[in-house]
């Protein structure tokens, strides 16, 4: 299946890790009031810096950064928290996976990602803000996982992950 929307750059390995959900926000010195899917695109121009490059952990995630200059993902955006000073931003750590040192006041600006899935990569040009994309395929949607017999006490409904 294809379909167009809004896509936000994003340089790798950051792009990569969200793909994998390894982090879940993306900070910008900007806001946004956008809600609802967003297209996650690799920039071509990864980013420099070491730290991020630690969490590409995995042959996954290896692959998924080595790729620029296209769509990865497909997520919803759900959320724009701000983090109006470095405590705040450090205290948020464990979802954008920057550095404490890396908060620039006055403030930052965390776009929290929900239901982030991996889609066939789609070569396209980025841009700085939110920008159109169309033709990107998209995965089919998972199938639920129905327990046919439950564990004892348990009622059988669907789930997304089968039982342990």
């Amino acid at each position: 299946m294809s379909a167009s929307g809004v896509a936000l750059s994003i340089k790798q390995p950051w792009a990569a890790l969200l793909a994998a959900g390894v982090k879940t926000v993306e900070v910008r010195t900007w806001p946004t009031t956008r809600r609802g899917t967003v297209f996650l695109h690799a920039a071509k121009v990864p980013d420099p810096r070491p730290h991020g490059w630690t969490f590409v952990a995995s042959p996954d995630v290896t692959r998924g950064a080595e790729l620029a200059g296209g769509i990865v993902a497909v997520a919803e955006l759900v959320d724009c928290v701000t983090y109006p000073d470095a405590e705040a931003f450090a205290a948020d750590a464990a979802r954008h996976r920057n550095l404490p040192e890396w908060f620039r006041p006055p403030r930052l600006y965390g776009f929290v990602f929900a239901d982030i899935r991996p889609v066939p990569f789609h070569p396209v040009s980025g841009n700085t803000f939110f920008f159109p994309v169309s033709g990107v395929t998209l995965p089919p949607p998972a199938e639920p996982v129905i327990i046919i017999d439950p564990p004892e006490g348990q009622d059988a409904r669907h789930h997304d992950t089968p039982p342990d």
